[in-house]
């Protein structure tokens, strides 16, 4: 598998199918527009599973790599909760990639010179905020909502409320 993309056109246009050319050329050009509009905002929208039981609803979303205390959930009105953060990927020497198995050992015969910099070729994994609403269709006991994450998965159990059952005044 390759790490680089392939162009869409070459120097040869006529042996392309006109609809590749503008599929092309549509790419292009919305590349181009999203640099000039956006100031390389980096957001996302995590995927999260909503599973309904008989006396709750039950949430479960992937934060990959994701701090607990960087997630904030809060409910925005009576029956929307809301699930917001942030994500950042820290790269320091002990995260890099090795092989333990099999320790292999490059030596080159140029010297290099020490002015060497880093640099990504592909940055697939999501960073920056993130944010999603949930809008229950019954009404939810809020003071009872619990929440927890482990190995990436965020869980949220949201409690319905109970059913009120109705009174009758009397006139006095």
């Amino acid at each position: 598998m390759s790490i680089y993309s392939r162009p869409l056109h070459s120097n040869d246009q006529a042996s392309i199918p006109p609809i590749i050319r503008l599929l092309g050329e549509f790419d292009r050009y919305s590349r181009n527009s999203d640099h000039r509009t956006s100031r390389h905002i980096n957001s996302f929208t995590p995927k999260f599973d909503l599973k309904e039981v008989s006396d709750a609803f039950e949430l479960y979303g992937e934060l990959p790599g994701v701090d607990q205390k960087d997630v904030d959930i809060e409910f925005t009105d009576a029956s929307t909760l809301t699930i917001k953060g942030r994500v950042e990927r820290k790269f320091s020497e002990s995260s890099k990639v090795t092989n333990q198995e099999n320790p292999v050992s490059i030596t080159k015969s140029k010297t290099t010179t020490n002015n060497t910099t880093e640099k990504f070729w592909v940055m697939e994994r999501s960073i920056g905020d993130f944010s999603r609403s949930f809008v229950f269709p019954v009404r939810i006991e809020q003071d009872t909502v619990r929440a927890s994450m482990k190995n990436g998965i965020l869980s949220v159990f949201v409690p319905k409320a109970t059913k009120q059952e109705g009174r009758k005044i009397m006139i006095q």
